[in-house]
């Protein structure tokens, strides 16, 4: 089994299996009509199962190259998840978006800064709406 898109697959298949099941199980999932907390979190797991069964079938079709791991890349993307959550547990939500972007830009074949902060417009929009309209309780600035 040395095929890049097919362990791509059965690993988006399994993270998806163990959040779904763990939704569907531990929080009440009620209907469309009437959403409970478990909705969201089986509906997301099923969307990214079915990409995950996309790409396994692809995998049979496809000639996909060897597995391979960049463990520099690994390693810059877990230290922007890292940093994110410890700045934005100590400052706030806006100054971990920022260093999100712009470290793990770094994981990428090229870097741009312009795109890092068009990015980076867009994630604070996003998280200015959530805040507004959904009413999160999210420490922005």
């Amino acid at each position: 089994m040395n095929n890049q898109l097919l362990m791509r697959g059965l690993v988006l298949i399994a993270i998806s299996l163990f959040f779904g099941i763990a939704a569907a199980t531990n929080y009440q999932v009620g209907s469309f009509s009437r959403a409970g907390p478990g909705l969201f979190p089986l509906l997301v797991s099923c969307i990214l199962g079915l990409i995950g069964l996309v790409m396994v079938v692809r995998a049979w079709f496809e000639n996909s190259g060897p597995i391979r791991f960049n463990y520099k890349n690994i390693l810059i993307v877990l230290a922007s998840l890292i940093g994110f959550v410890v700045i934005a547990e100590h400052f706030k939500a806006i100054a971990a978006l920022v260093y999100l972007v712009f470290v793990s830009g770094l994981a990428g074949t090229e870097y741009s800064v312009k795109r890092n902060l068009k990015i980076c417009v867009v994630l604070i929009a996003i998280a200015f709406a959530f805040r507004t309209f959904l009413g999160l309780q999210v420490a922005l600035y």
